[in-house]
């Protein structure tokens, strides 16, 4: 699931099989909103091609034109997954309606079998991009000046939380704690599947500090926060370039029965919106999720 918000409206893209009901021949659905609540179909954004189907990602707003495309392209990342999976981008410069796959794709690769879901946003402090890839048990992280060549900086998880378990789509974000805005810390959302206390899909976080190539948790390897305690809250991630809020969007499923859900038209539905902060208690710093305004 793949989120950003430009010029008044909200962009959705989601995991799209235009064949069938299960699984498989992997697009990138789009829907767009003004109010997150309504919501518009548009056109298959990104089809499969000669590198795999298209798999999870993330979309950024090139403010600067770091990677030339174009002042203000909307840029997005995603998993090419053929013989293996590997990271690729498109740019978009009418607003999101239609994409322009890049030349020299993938820009990046990696030995690992289960490499996807990259997770892109610019770090103010060192004017650059930073992209966090779900690589099996852990995450990676990455930066880039122009969106193309890629560095390796750090990793991230072995061992922590829900152990062992897949992690998938990660994201990465900053936000102040208790409302104080000279108090932040970093988060780090990692859905994993299986792992839930129920079984199955869930999504867990971290909170810590990120030290411009290296994120540190605060808490202990075993300590697990949960994002939400139900069974159909997975593949969480954020809108970007929203400005001071974080809003988040589960998908409304659970891969242990995702495929058997009992429907033609459509195979699961997104969760609710909800606006995250962090607040304290007990001497941790935890993350809260509560449904956006625009609900009221």
């Amino acid at each position: 699931n793949m989120r950003v918000y430009k010029d008044g409206e909200y962009h959705l893209f989601y995991q799209y099989n235009p064949y069938g009901c299960m699984w498989g021949n992997m697009h990138w659905g789009h829907a767009v909103s003004k109010d997150l609540l309504s919501w518009e179909h548009l056109p298959i954004a990104l089809a499969p091609d000669g590198l795999g189907a298209i798999f999870s990602g993330s979309c950024v707003v090139d403010k600067n034109n770091t990677a030339g495309f174009g002042k203000d392209a909307i840029v997005a990342f995603y998993t090419s997954a053929g013989a293996s999976q590997t990271q690729s981008m498109a740019y978009s410069l009418d607003n999101g309606k239609t994409f322009v796959k890049y030349d020299h794709n993938p820009v990046l690769i990696s030995e690992e079998r289960d490499f996807r879901d990259p997770k892109v946003f610019w770090y103010e402090p060192q004017q650059k991009w930073v992209m966090v890839v779900s690589a099996d048990k852990e995450m990676r992280f990455y930066s880039s000046t122009d969106l193309k060549d890629w560095t390796y900086m750090s990793s991230f998880g072995e061992g922590y939380g829900i152990q062992p378990n897949q992690f998938e789509c990660p994201d990465f974000f900053e936000l102040p704690v208790d409302g104080n805005p000279d108090k932040k810390k970093w988060v780090l959302i990692v859905n994993i599947n299986p792992g839930c206390l129920y079984g199955g899909s869930a999504t867990e976080y971290f909170v810590g500090d990120f030290d411009r190539t290296k994120f540190t948790c605060d808490t202990p390897k075993e300590h697990t926060k949960w994002m939400d305690w139900g069974k159909d809250h997975y593949a969480t991630v954020t809108f970007s370039n929203t400005g001071d809020r974080v809003i988040a969007m589960p998908w409304m499923s659970n891969w242990q029965y995702a495929n058997v859900v009992p429907t033609k038209q459509f195979r699961s539905a997104q969760g609710l919106p909800r606006e995250l902060s962090l607040y304290t208690e007990g001497g941790h710093i935890y993350m809260a999720s509560t449904p956006v305004d625009e609900l009221s």
